[in-house]
């Protein structure tokens, strides 16, 4: 694939990678390289990814289609919405939240609520998958048509090939999973789907709020979505919650993407490929005067889709379903699970766990959705 070339902007210098010795979780690897080989090693691939979504949840995956330069330039977009906007016009810009359970456009620092008093330090910038849906800052307007070719591999190239393998591994027909996620339709007809290209910056935090906040800069959560694509990047502080209860690290790979699965593939899955509990800490001394850029690709079915378990699936009917809903008509559809966790996200009140320490959680939709410091 050609270096994407476009307008000059400044480079994005991103931190060392620490040198701490960190407990970092055992992830595996997933090659798409292999994925458009032979049958054999599709079938090879698939197991893996089962069983990497089924016992952590979380895996990489390498040999995307992307090369390490393009990337780096992706990254340099990516830092565009922060540091080549001003403050007066990001407010131009704001995501309708709250109001609509939409992250389309700013969410700037000091929205969300973290613990004891204490509000975020952290910036975002979504784009829909339809770049062209909403007005962007001036800064923006000329690398939309990389943001495009970006949102637009990511969906084909790697979202794609990992549903046809969650599928596979299911014992479903390929398409089963991809079809859920704008196949049959336009890429660009919004009343269906929701698909995000989001930028993420957090920036480091006052000694006080640290310690509030044991620190702790995002709360222990689940993703919204089914599939999350988070292009690796070197500050660590990302953690996972493992299933001995302890928090592991997430190691940066160099030109890899994490990928985690979210609510609405745990609903889907029968609780086979698990939304894992993670957060966001404060990074290793060596790196907690950087900030740190995150460049995400966030899926969700279409908007019909009802969240209800693949029940024709041979492995679930061996294994058992896990229902999150005692009646399937009872279920939500995707749009109505999105636009209420996004709309609660941060600035909702949240009841103490009584059988749990350090929790706290609110109910979503007849779902209890918890929060872990």
């Amino acid at each position: 694939m050609p270096i994407p070339t476009g307008p000059l902007i400044p480079q994005y210098q991103p931190a060392p990678v620490t040198k701490e010795a960190l407990d970092y979780a055992d992830l595996a690897i997933i090659d798409l390289r292999n994925f458009a080989t032979t049958a054999e090693e599709r079938g090879k691939l698939a197991l893996q990814v089962r069983e990497a979504m089924s016992s952590q949840g979380f895996f990489y995956v390498i040999g995307h289609g992307y090369s390490s330069e393009q990337m780096k330039r992706m990254f340099d977009i990516a830092d565009v919405p922060f540091s080549r906007v001003s403050h007066d016009e990001k407010e131009k810009y704001l995501a309708s939240t709250k109001q609509a359970g939409s992250f389309q456009g700013y969410k700037l620092r000091q929205y969300w609520h973290i613990d004891n008093g204490v509000l975020d330090q952290v910036e975002t910038y979504n784009i829909h998958r339809d770049v062209s849906s909403r007005a962007h800052p001036e800064a923006l307007r000329p690398l939309l048509p990389e943001i495009d070719q970006f949102a637009r591999h990511s969906h084909i190239n790697v979202l794609g090939p990992i549903l046809r393998l969650m599928a596979l591994g299911l014992e479903l027909p390929e398409e089963t999973l991809l079809d859920m996620h704008s196949r049959k339709t336009s890429l660009f007809v919004p009343r269906l789907r929701f698909l995000v290209v989001r930028y993420m910056k957090y920036f480091p935090r006052s000694a006080e709020d640290e310690q509030k906040t044991k620190n702790v800069w995002l709360k222990g959560h689940n993703d919204i979505g089914t599939i999350t694509l988070l292009y690796s990047q070197p500050v660590s502080a990302l953690q996972i919650l493992a299933r001995d209860g302890t928090w592991k690290w997430v190691k940066h790979i160099d030109n890899a993407i994490v990928v985690n699965s979210g609510d609405a593939m745990d609903f889907l899955s029968g609780g086979l490929y698990r939304a894992t509990i993670h957060r966001v800490v404060q990074p290793p001394p060596d790196q907690r005067q950087y900030t740190r850029l995150g460049l995400f690709y966030f899926c969700m079915a279409d908007d019909d889709v009802k969240l209800v378990p693949l029940a024709a699936s041979p492995v679930l009917q061996r294994l058992g379903i896990k229902r999150r809903f005692e009646k399937d008509e009872d279920a939500p559809v995707m749009a109505e699970w999105r636009k209420a966790r996004t709309a609660a996200y941060g600035q909702s009140t949240l009841s103490k766990s009584t059988e749990e320490t350090d929790i706290e959680q609110e109910v979503i939709q007849g779902v209890v959705v918890k929060h872990y410091s």
